[in-house]
């Protein structure tokens, strides 16, 4: 046992603190209630964001699709459907929730909420400038990709405790889908960790202050968007929804507010991973004469604006092209993509 975790340590270091320092205990509660203060306001600050965030890039979504089908999309609900997805989202809210007879009741009500939660968790070091930032942590990078990997820990028991074939299909698919491809992501991530020798978000960002990695590493940034993109479940890569096949894969018996938390996972998804892309590849914060968090913010919605697009634009794949792509094409690049950059970086240094 360390001598932190000693419960007659922590009692000897406390006494002696109070004994030297009669304020102690004022400065105890006041750092208390500081970090208190700062992680309740920063959590209402993303739930805040992430619902507005998932507003936008639903009517953006809309609108794009109706554009490249040639079509006006939703035009009737405030000017050109401006209101349409805050009326959808009114709906599901007081939606009755509808639980079918057959699910593993506490498995089918916690899966959105696993899905959900991991997403607030990422904001937390997503770094929109140099000093807006939740928690700057020293492993905030492999934060992210811990808590990413809950998401589909949630879809899987959300296709088991469904209770139905077509539910249960889509949530294997999806752990076999996100399985494959986060292999290649991790591995092009490596290529700049190596590089910079550092997981802090706000220090991968300050690394690129003169030039930007897309440049240094462009086979890693588009391997890290084919294989992120693939990780939303979106079109081209949405095999585990695949409504011809699937109806709705993983979340077919879910309604209301339970739904809705799919949905503003799925969304949310979108934004983390540009907003990885953007502090690995694109400077992050960096560009002139506007200030940081806009630049930011551009290179985010720029990166779903081109998401959203591949989605209207491309047919979906079959499960075996999916793999195939992703276990012949792109983790033999990934790998080899790895393997000379670190070469090269001996070989300087």
């Amino acid at each position: 046992m360390s001598p932190v975790s000693d419960p007659g340590f922590l009692l000897y270091f406390l006494t002696q603190a109070t004994e030297r320092e009669p304020g102690f205990w004022n400065w105890a509660f006041y750092w208390f209630s500081q970090e208190v203060v700062v992680v309740v306001v920063g959590l209402l600050l993303i739930i805040g964001f992430v619902t507005i965030n998932a507003i936008g890039l639903i009517y953006a979504e809309l609108k794009i699709a109706g554009h490249i089908q040639r079509r006006p999309a939703m035009m009737e609900v405030g000017w050109h459907g401006f209101l349409q997805p805050v009326m959808d989202a009114v709906k599901l809210l007081v939606k009755e929730l509808t639980t079918p007879t057959a699910v593993n009741r506490p498995l089918f009500v916690v899966a959105p909420v696993i899905v959900f939660l991991p997403v607030l968790i990422a904001f937390i070091v997503i770094p929109f400038s140099e000093r807006l930032i939740v928690r700057d942590l020293n492993l905030g990078l492999l934060l992210i990709f811990a808590f990413s990997a809950l998401n589909v820990i949630g879809i899987l028991i959300g296709g088991w405790a469904s209770n139905n074939k077509y539910s249960l299909l889509g949530a294997l698919r999806s752990v076999s889908q996100n399985v494959a491809y986060e292999i290649p992501i991790l591995l092009s991530v490596m290529s700049v960790v190596i590089m910079t020798n550092t997981l802090r978000m706000t220090e991968l960002v300050a690394a690129q202050e003169k030039v930007w990695f897309v440049l240094v590493q462009p086979v890693a940034a588009i391997l890290y968007f084919i294989a992120a993109t693939a990780e939303t479940n979106r079109l081209p890569f949405d095999i585990p929804e695949a409504e011809g096949e699937l109806v709705a894969g993983f979340h077919s018996e879910y309604s209301g507010m339970r739904f809705a938390l799919f949905f503003l996972a799925e969304y949310s998804n979108m934004f983390i991973v540009a907003a990885v892309f953007a502090t690995l590849f694109l400077g992050g914060w960096h560009g002139p004469i506007l200030p940081g968090p806009i630049w930011f913010l551009l290179k985010v919605y720029v990166l779903v604006f081109l998401v959203i697009v591949a989605r209207w634009t491309f047919p979906r794949l079959r499960f075996d092209q999916l793999m195939t792509l992703a276990w012949k094409v792109l983790i033999p690049f990934a790998l080899a993509n790895l393997l000379v950059t670190a070469l090269v970086i001996k070989l300087i240094r």
